[in-house]
């Protein structure tokens, strides 16, 4: 049996998006759904209890990050990522790939692996393929991601030639050095940038290791929304339709409902809590700046078709006090507010899949939203 399983449950009649379930060892949940970020073993200021009780089945944390500090070592002597923090559902570990592309001002590529520097204090690291299962293999995670490069946006159509052909390779040595596929499930992840050749073939390499999932990855990195669209119209379908596809660090509502309409089960990114901490709020009427000075004397909830723990229980008048006197508990309501926003988002994309009315849910909630007017505001 597999460690990962994806169950079809229903295809939408509007737009053909996907309503499943996907089983991992630590439970199931069900998709399209939105995986908070808890990069350090911690989703920011919340509490496990606190992330059940709005709903997340299951969350992110980071290779690269739980490797540097506390170490992987650490976490395995610990029982595994699952008991060292305490949540007993589903974990996704990303490869560490992003990080080391992102973070560092110094790599050099090599078929090997990736020689960068500590973000931190500058020492000298190397990841590779086999480091990076290593690493994930210790963190007892369910789903663990290949390494892969993580090319910029734009990039010239040989050099995105190169990477897909090497990320390929990479995928390959990561499946030779998994050491739990018993217990741990690893996805592959399309690479390809804007080129639909160059996503056909990185997808055609990696289904025929027969993964069993699969992720959508360098995109959400600076391209404008219609490339985003456009690719996942034309790499989805190469995925096969019995297996779980994740996109990767993309989480604007817009993007997870025009995500789920092009076959996407998964989304995980940082969005919701970055933004929480500076005092940026999703609401069922657009993006809300708490900062801002006309809700100084706003006793209302900060969205009033809200049934969260912060818009049951204080006003926006209270939480703007809180984020300008830099009190953490407002930091607490805001992070609180944004994730059960993205996680209840999900679930009515999902009820309207059940329906099959997924393209008029998205005309109602872009219209409330306001992106159908001009210079709308996104994150």
């Amino acid at each position: 049996m597999a460690a990962i399983t994806y169950e079809l449950i229903k295809t939408d009649k509007q737009t053909g998006a996907r309503l499943g379930i996907v089983h991992t060892p630590h439970g199931s949940f069900e998709t399209p759904a939105f995986m908070p970020v808890g990069t350090q073993a911690t989703v920011k200021t919340m509490s496990p209890e606190e992330l059940k009780d709005m709903g997340a089945g299951i969350i992110l944390s980071n290779t690269y990050h739980l490797w540097l500090r506390p170490g992987h070592e650490i976490i395995r002597e610990a029982g595994g990522l699952h008991k060292f923090m305490n949540w007993d559902r589903a974990i996704l570990t990303d490869s560490g790939g992003f990080q080391v592309f992102s973070l560092s001002d110094f790599r050099k590529i090599e078929e090997e692996g990736v020689h960068f520097r500590h973000h931190l204090n500058g020492s000298k690291l190397f990841l590779s393929p086999e480091k990076a299962m290593e690493i994930q293999n210790a963190l007892g995670s369910d789903i663990m991601m290949a390494f892969d490069e993580c090319p910029p946006f734009p990039a010239t159509h040989d050099y995105m030639k190169q990477s897909v052909e090497r990320t390929s390779r990479w995928a390959e040595r990561c499946l030779t050095a998994h050491a739990r596929p018993q217990d741990q499930g690893l996805f592959g992840i399309v690479q390809g940038g804007e080129y639909e050749d160059l996503r056909t073939q990185s997808a055609k390499d990696l289904v025929s290791l027969d993964f069993p999932g699969y992720a959508v990855g360098g995109l959400s990195v600076g391209e404008p929304k219609d490339i985003m669209n456009r690719v996942m119209e034309f790499t989805t379908p190469l995925l096969p339709s019995n297996k779980p596809r994740y996109l990767m660090g993309v989480g604007s509502p817009d993007s997870l409902i025009d995500g789920a309409i092009r076959g996407i089960d998964m989304f995980d990114c940082v969005l919701p809590t970055r933004i929480a901490r500076n005092g940026t709020l999703m609401t069922s009427k657009g993006r809300l700046v708490i900062k801002n000075e006309k809700f100084a004397r706003d006793f209302g909830p900060i969205d009033e078709n809200c049934n969260c723990y912060t818009c049951r229980n204080y006003s926006r008048a209270y939480v703007r006090h809180l984020i300008r006197t830099d009190e953490t508990f407002g930091i607490r309501l805001t992070t609180y507010h944004n994730l059960h926003f993205l996680l209840n988002l999900m679930e009515d994309v999902r009820e309207a899949i059940r329906n099959d009315r997924l393209g008029d849910f998205k005309e109602e909630f872009f219209e409330e939203y306001g992106y159908n007017k001009p210079n709308a505001k996104n994150f």
